[in-house]
């Protein structure tokens, strides 16, 4: 399989906080990519400087063999990169089923005029985009959801709905952050089954994660970030048996 994403010394400073320093990476089509290492490693200043939230100070992206400027996270989506966050952020007022409609907002056409004018093919869009929520929520396994407010669903079919809310974009790399916290065991499993499906279904993932065990479980390579920097990008047999990755985790 070729790169799919190729990470070429990416940079970013806060002030005289360098929170990643040159960091180089590939991920493969059709693969799930692990990135993991300790609280403040810079992960998710990774997936930011990814998906247009921050402006990467040095290095860059390219995506599906032409370079990637996205300076706003819509940039991001339209290319094909979708996302989820650590902190859940669903539009809590909203339905199950609004929240996943709201995901296809990036693929659709109608404008101001369409919407205003209620034509023939906005309707016809509208009726597609409530369709294709449906379906996704009927994936993601939480359809009996669909008209409840998303701030009144359990924690973990709110991790769902993110991540339905996200397919909605139609990505071919799917960025997962920490889409395992807070969750039980049962709850870890069934997420490790989903993300099993999106990758038989097409979907490249890029996957943060604490719990370990999941990651070494279910990724094909892993990348170990530490104080910003990259230590090792290798299969997980390896990692895991990596002396810098022990350390970086346990303490020198």
């Amino acid at each position: 399989m070729g790169a799919l994403l190729e990470a070429r010394a990416v940079a970013k400073h806060f002030g005289g906080v360098k929170a990643l320093r040159d960091v180089s990476l590939s991920i493969r089509e059709g693969e799930i990519y692990g990135l993991i290492g300790p609280n403040g490693a810079g992960k998710t200043t990774f997936f930011n400087c990814l998906t247009g939230l921050y402006v990467p100070d040095g290095g860059g992206f390219e995506f599906s063999g032409a370079p990637l400027q996205a300076n706003a996270p819509h940039q991001a989506a339209e290319r094909g990169i979708a996302r989820t966050f650590q902190n859940i952020r669903l539009f809590a007022n909203m339905t199950a089923l609004e929240n996943v409609m709201v995901g296809r907002h990036v693929r659709t056409r109608a404008g101001v005029l369409g919407a205003m004018l209620q034509t023939r093919a906005t309707r016809e869009e509208e009726a597609a985009i409530r369709q294709r929520a449906e379906a996704l929520l009927h994936y993601v396994r939480i359809e009996d959801k669909a008209d409840d407010l998303a701030k009144n669903l359990s924690y973990g079919d709110q991790r769902r709905l993110e991540i339905a809310r996200a397919l909605a974009t139609e990505p071919r790399l799917l960025c997962l952050d920490e889409p395992a916290a807070g969750m039980n065991a049962t709850e870890t499993e069934e997420l490790r089954e989903l993300i099993e499906g999106i990758r038989k279904d097409g979907t490249t993932i890029l996957l943060i994660e604490h719990d370990v065990k999941l990651v070494m479980g279910l990724c094909d390579r892993v990348a170990v970030l530490d104080y910003g920097a990259l230590v090792i990008e290798d299969v997980p047999a390896v990692v895991q048996k990596d002396q810098r990755v022990i350390e970086a985790y346990l303490g020198a």
